[in-house]
């Protein structure tokens, strides 16, 4: 391997061994039955006293997880994190990524050797060792719509022995996953696990209309924030640091005001329109002559290495309105706590149907800072409007909207630090790691019983 690829994979596996976001944390899991009404399972649940860990029943079984690619995007990233939590409690984790890239891949041999070291086994996904795990685990999970291509072409006709014991955890919002080669075994499932209420909301009635099949029984899990992740947020002085080391780096006073959007770089996640209503702020700034420090856009999720087209032109557009010395692209990295430190406000600005659930957004909002989001998907379900962040139409009519956001949390610190304190204390009643101990091991109780019955 060339010296500069040796380098490369150093410093990506360094990256992941530092990942402060390593827990996959669930809360109010709800049911949708079979004749549609949801059911509230235990939402107000709390922590034993004894402090045992509510996945200890996992000890010893073999898990199947099926994921459809391995990379540094949310499915992969949260179907790996909950292999690490069954793991911690003694479960046998079993991995096969369905879809691998045929050329020397670093983030893929990254990625397989911290579970490797984590104790989770790498298998390949097709083959007599793939087929014989499935028929014997205790659970199998399907990460993703797309996974569902693994069944027939895997499995084949033991299809049908595999699918009482699967539970399925979705991720998508995006249209273009309603295929019936992904989701025809969807309804003879165990159960679906899906991020959001919208979404599952979505699900149901697509696949009802669209596809002419029914939905097994779903949970809706929302995503939390790992006790790693909150001390970095709770600890001023760790806090302190980061800002002071991200603010150098970029160039920027410790004054200036940071409004950034953290997601890979996609027109999906709307930086786009986040850029023109930066834009469009900075106008209305000058126009009404207000004085207050400098405003800095930060663009977390760019990929120095492979630029897309798409981001050719983000970096056009701040080019021809000359305010490259305002805006400032990050590489895409695991390790966001530095940044959540050094920003002052988030923007989350996914498009269409807006994020699944987006957990960058409670992150955030451990780190006390409002949020400016899109009226879409799950944020909806985060972000309470004008109490813990502000939300905007998606599209182009969203675009003012955002830059007069933008404008009022810049000129108003008190209503900056408001919202955030309060998102703050949002993310300790709904989203803590103990909030999702208890939840999953609901859902996940449920579907090993039904996979026994059968």
């Amino acid at each position: 391997m060339p010296p500069n690829k040796h380098r490369g994979l150093k410093m990506l596996i360094l990256a992941l061994l530092s990942l402060s976001v390593i827990a996959l944390l669930f809360i109010q899991t709800t049911t949708y039955s079979s004749n549609n009404k949801s059911v509230i399972l235990d939402p107000q649940i709390k922590t034993t006293s004894s402090g045992s860990n509510p996945l200890e029943f996992m000890k010893s079984k073999l898990v199947l997880m099926v994921s459809h690619e391995l990379s540094l995007s949310g499915g992969p990233l949260l179907l790996m994190e909950l292999a690490f939590l069954l793991r911690a409690v003694g479960s046998d984790v079993v991995w096969i990524t369905n879809q691998k890239p045929v050329q020397h891949d670093d983030v893929v041999l990254a990625l397989e050797k911290k579970m490797l070291d984590k104790g989770v086994q790498v298998l390949p996904a097709k083959g007599e060792k793939a087929v014989d795990t499935a028929l014997k685990a205790d659970l199998v999970i399907l990460n993703t719509a797309v996974a569902g291509k693994w069944l027939d072409a895997v499995l084949k006709e033991k299809v049908t022995v595999v699918l009482p014991k699967i539970l399925w955890w979705i991720h998508e919002m995006r249209g273009h996953y309603f295929k019936v080669e992904y989701v025809k075994h969807l309804p003879f499932v165990a159960g679906a696990m899906i991020d959001s209420h919208v979404t599952a909301e979505y699900w149901k009635n697509r696949t009802r209309e669209r596809l002419g099949i029914k939905m097994p029984e779903t949970y809706v899990v929302h995503l939390g924030n790992s006790k790693e992740l909150m001390q970095i947020a709770e600890n001023s002085v760790v806090r302190r640091a980061h800002r002071e080391h991200v603010r150098q780096s970029l160039g920027v006073r410790n004054d200036d005001i940071l409004f950034a959007i953290i997601n890979s770089v996609s027109r999906g996640k709307g930086q786009d329109l986040f850029l023109r209503s930066f834009h469009e702020s900075l106008q209305l700034i000058q126009e009404k002559k207000l004085q207050m420090p400098s405003l800095h856009a930060v663009v977390v999720g760019s990929d120095i290495n492979a630029q897309t087209k798409f981001e050719m032109e983000l970096r056009k557009f701040v080019m021809e309105k000359k305010i490259q010395d305002r805006v400032h692209f990050v590489n895409k990295t695991l390790a966001v706590a530095p940044y959540l430190a050094s920003i002052d406000v988030l923007v989350q600005n996914s498009q269409a149907r807006g994020e699944c659930f987006g957990r960058i957004t409670i992150e955030a909002m451990a780190f006390r800072l409002p949020v400016l989001g899109t009226a879409a998907g799950g944020t909806m379900e985060i972000v309470v409007n004008k109490t813990t962040g502000l939300l905007h139409l998606v599209g182009k009519e969203g675009v003012t909207p955002l830059a007069n956001n933008i404008v009022n949390l810049a000129t108003h610190v008190e209503r900056r630090l408001s919202m955030g304190k309060k998102g703050y204390e949002r993310v300790k009643e709904m989203f803590l790691e103990h909030h999702m101990a208890h939840r999953i091991a609901l859902v996940l109780k449920e579907v090993l019983q039904k996979g026994s019955h059968n």
